[in-house]
């Protein structure tokens, strides 16, 4: 099993930041987390949303939000339209990658999973809150 986490940035809908493991501890969620901050060098300006989940909710995590100045948002308990952003992000990668796939390996799913990211869903994959271009395309467009 190939479990995905992933850092979403809510106004260009771009993933920049993703992690795999085969387990949900807060390791998964601290790793992604840390990609998105190599890749975009955030200020103290930012809000992080999330669900409830005991690895958004963890000590470990949230002191590692608190020292980079980032103010936190969390669902409501048991309401997953507070989420929405990221629900439909994982809606769309098993409906339009995973599901009914026949991986091999976990190898091969984390290729998959990985493809479907960086390869298609950043840099490729029409939103129509975006206009109907992608997230690269629209972050493009807002450095124009």
């Amino acid at each position: 099993m190939v479990i995905p986490s992933a850092v979403l940035d809510a106004c260009s809908r771009r993933v920049v930041g993703w992690s795999l493991a085969n387990h949900m501890r807060a390791s998964l969620v601290k790793d992604a987390l840390g990609m998105s901050f190599r890749r975009r060098k955030p200020n103290n300006n930012l809000l992080h949303h999330s669900d409830r989940g005991s690895q958004y909710a963890s000590f470990d995590y949230q002191a590692l939000l608190k020292s980079a100045g980032i103010t936190v948002s969390m669902s409501r308990k048991g309401n997953c339209w507070d989420n929405s952003v990221m629900e439909r992000f994982f809606g769309s990668l098993k409906s339009e990658r995973t599901n009914g796939q026949k991986y091999i390996t976990r190898e091969q799913a984390k290729a998959g999973v990985i493809d479907y990211i960086e390869i298609f869903y950043n840099s490729h994959r029409l939103h129509s809150t975006l206009g109907y271009i992608s997230p690269m395309q629209y972050e493009h467009a807002m450095d124009s």
